[in-house]
């Protein structure tokens, strides 16, 4: 495995295998790469022949007072991960190659898609997010992206990116990856202490809960959001930013439950603030 720093190497090598006819995968990330992004990297290697990771801790979505300077690094770690999944090229620009001095240019999906859940609280966040991909999308002319589902709204809204801006990608969205005990694999969990790590527990199993009510038959919406918070809130060390049940497709609050319905919630233990969801098909 190659680890690539200049955009123009990395296109150099991916001329060549645009000219032998080898199909290009692309997974991103911000680096420090758990199970989840293993997990990615492991389903790009079996469709693609060619599979780049980029790892880039992309400043234009971090907002004032976020962990942008804190947030974990390793990436001799990252790289040794990388080459053991059979990854070819990992791309680990610096924030001066991927931006100039005066960059002025963002991506930006408009609408009520950005606007609720993450979008409420971190309002620069999506099109930090859509800017990045699209620059990598435009570096590395994917004939595959990869994502988790873990974070379902920055997925529906790069697929709306997608679909509006004509790129020539397919989005491939891959299940949430969790611990044994259930807590969704993230890379903020190392900002978790013990006692917090056991608070945040709660998360999977309001969700579970969640599921296993609508399995029974509810279907009003409210009810649902509303047993998640008073479970959450049971828990002294949790700070809820948001608790929302929406369509799964556009991000609109469901009052009543139909079709592909997403629970999500992002709950604060400490200095981390954790994501987590479920996806059902509710008839």
């Amino acid at each position: 495995m190659d680890t690539v720093k200049k955009i123009d190497v990395l296109r150099s090598r991916l001329k060549e295998a645009s000219r032998n006819g080898k199909s290009v995968g692309l997974v991103p990330t911000m680096g420090f790469l758990h199970e989840g992004h293993l997990s990615l990297i492991k389903r790009a290697r079996e469709e693609n022949d060619l599979l780049v990771v980029s790892l880039f801790v992309n400043p234009t979505q971090f907002g004032p007072g976020e962990d942008l300077e804190s947030y974990p690094r390793d990436l001799e770690k990252d790289a040794d991960s990388c080459s053991a999944e059979g990854a070819d090229i990992l791309f680990a620009p610096d924030a001066g190659e991927m931006y100039f001095e005066d960059y002025g240019t963002y991506v930006e999906v408009s609408g009520g898609l950005t606007k609720g859940l993450c979008g409420k609280s971190r309002p620069t966040h999506f099109r930090g997010v859509t800017s990045v991909v699209s620059k990598l999308f435009n570096i590395v002319e994917p004939d595959r992206a990869y994502f988790g589902q873990k974070d379902a709204q920055q997925v529906a809204v790069i697929k709306r990116m997608v679909r509006d801006l004509n790129f020539d990608v397919e989005i491939v969205v891959c299940p949430i990856v969790r611990e044994a005990d259930g807590l969704a694999k993230s890379s903020r969990n190392i900002y978790l202490s013990e006692v917090e790590r056991k608070a945040a527990l709660v998360l999977n199993r309001s969700l579970k809960a969640a599921s296993e009510r609508i399995s029974s038959g509810e279907r009003n919406g409210d009810e649902i959001k509303a047993m998640v918070e008073n479970m959450i809130k049971q828990e002294p060390l949790s700070a809820i930013d948001y608790v929302e049940v929406v369509d799964a497709e556009n991000m609109k609050p469901l009052e009543i439950l139909k079709g592909s319905v997403l629970l999500a919630l992002a709950v604060r233990f400490g200095k981390a603030r954790l994501i987590d969801n479920i996806r059902l098909e509710v008839e």
